[in-house]
């Protein structure tokens, strides 16, 4: 992991740095913003960034938003300042720190803002194969296709290669091109020259050139253009970027992972991709079974987000009891692993005995059957939730009759009230779990406050 420190605050945060470094990371430590700034724009990458409260955070963010840096910023201040902790989290950062700092809190700081976790559960035999070509694999140069359903863990895979790899003291970097527009792909991929389209205010090193002797992750790669797929396939070729307005090659060295959750040979079929980048591409294919086809490893990777989410939600650390476990093993899980994890998120938190019991398990839409995995998503219940039967399929009718005569803006205001209750009014983690974004908590509970309704005191 790479962490940048921008900022003094009386040596706290050089030995915030310290601990960082004792934790396995590579820290690279700023005077200030700008400086910052300057070194992500030349290929100075960063998974986190621990920012003095003193610096101009609100400016700093919105420059990496404008400029396409994706990189989580914690404040950090001395002592418990609530005034500058909650103005830098209106500012955009994704946490505070209190310093001086304490070991533990860093380390579980540093994990959250970059959910970065390497464990790999493997028990099931289906899940061994794939873990075996793997390791066998990892230490050559071969690029790598590694595809499967959404929430498999495919990232988690790449991360794993890297790990195994000759490059694991190089960076890894990960491009998700389906989240970034077309018309800036390019840009984020081989970077650019200042004043070289609109908005190029300076000169910024692509992720080929930031990930030299490491690792380059293509997430979903089946979802870029056409034209850029022929420029992608002469880099691979020439091992040579050229960034946009400029002439001058650029020799990389790079290995190159990617993703799909589309069969690439049937858009291979339909023209949407190129046939000889696949096969460029896709050298050595590691196919990623669903969730749902390893079913022994569903209850192992339960129990792993159960204690994680219990550590960073600071509460017992609780195991799975058997009704839970069979509601667990009883679940198609389309969403797979990403599914479930948000799954245990919630039951961690509503869970009030000493064990994880199916009611504390709410499935999204108590979509649940008794029968084996391999022939839930088979026996799942349809859309309108009738059965083939023709007997209503609903597992909770009362749930959904105490909605009937309410406004969205209700039901939405419990819900997020509710959630609030539930981690102890915590606001990052109650946001995670809804699935917005920080601030639109804060604009909502700003906007119940005025309309006279009791917020919850904030715990974070």
């Amino acid at each position: 992991m790479r962490l940048m420190i921008i900022g003094q605050l009386e040596g706290h945060i050089s030995v915030a740095g310290k601990i960082a470094l004792q934790r396995g990371a590579k820290v690279l430590h700023c005077e200030d913003t700008e400086e910052a700034l300057g070194a992500l724009r030349n290929g100075k990458g960063a998974d986190a960034i621990m920012c003095d409260v003193k610096q101009k955070i609100g400016d700093f963010v919105d420059s990496l938003e404008a400029e396409r840096i994706h990189v989580p910023v914690v404040a950090c201040g001395i002592g418990t300042d609530s005034r500058a902790a909650v103005k830098a989290i209106q500012d955009g950062a994704k946490e505070y720190v209190p310093l001086p700092p304490d070991a533990e809190l860093i380390a579980a700081i540093l994990e959250a803002v970059t959910e970065e976790n390497n464990t790999m559960i493997a028990g099931d035999a289906a899940m061994k194969k794939i873990v075996a070509l793997a390791d066998k694999i990892a230490p050559s140069e071969a690029t790598v296709m590694i595809t499967g359903e959404s929430g498999t863990g495919k990232e988690v895979m790449s991360r794993y290669i890297h790990k195994k790899s000759k490059r694991k003291d190089g960076p890894f970097i990960a491009v998700n091109c389906a989240a970034i527009p077309e018309n800036l792909l390019e840009s984020e991929l081989f970077g650019h020259e200042k004043g070289s389209f609109t908005g190029a205010s300076a000169r910024r090193i692509g992720k080929f050139e930031e990930s030299h002797g490491g690792t380059l992750l293509l997430d979903e790669v089946s979802e870029m253009h056409p034209q850029l797929q022929a420029k992608l396939l002469r880099v691979l070729q020439e091992k040579e970027i050229t960034r946009i307005g400029s002439n001058d090659p650029v020799k990389v060295d790079v290995r190159i992972i990617a993703t799909s959750n589309r069969n690439l040979e049937e858009s291979v079929q339909k023209g949407e991709f190129r046939e000889d980048l696949y096969f460029r591409l896709n050298v050595v294919t590691i196919p990623l079974p669903a969730l749902r086809e390893r079913p022994s490893d569903i209850v192992p990777l339960a129990q792993f987000f159960a204690d994680k989410y219990a550590d960073a939600n600071g509460v017992d650390k609780k195991q799975i009891g058997k009704s839970g476990q069979d509601k667990l093993s009883g679940y198609a899980w389309r969403g797979n692993i990403r599914e479930l994890e948000n799954t245990i998120h919630r039951a961690i938190l509503m869970a009030m005995g000493d064990e994880i019991e199916a009611d504390d398990i709410a499935i999204q839409g108590e979509a649940f059957t008794s029968t084996a995995p391999a022939e839930a998503a088979a026996n799942a219940p349809d859309p309108a939730g009738v059965s083939s039967a023709g007997g209503a399929n609903i597992q909770n009718p009362g749930a959904v009759e105490s909605m009937i005569g309410r406004t969205i803006a209700d039901v939405e205001r419990d819900m997020i009230l509710n959630t609030l209750d539930h981690t102890l009014g915590n606001r990052t983690h109650a946001a995670q779990i809804l699935g917005i974004s920080i601030r639109t908590l804060r604009n909502k509970l700003n906007q119940y406050k005025e309309d006279g309704v009791d917020i919850p005191a904030a715990n974070g």
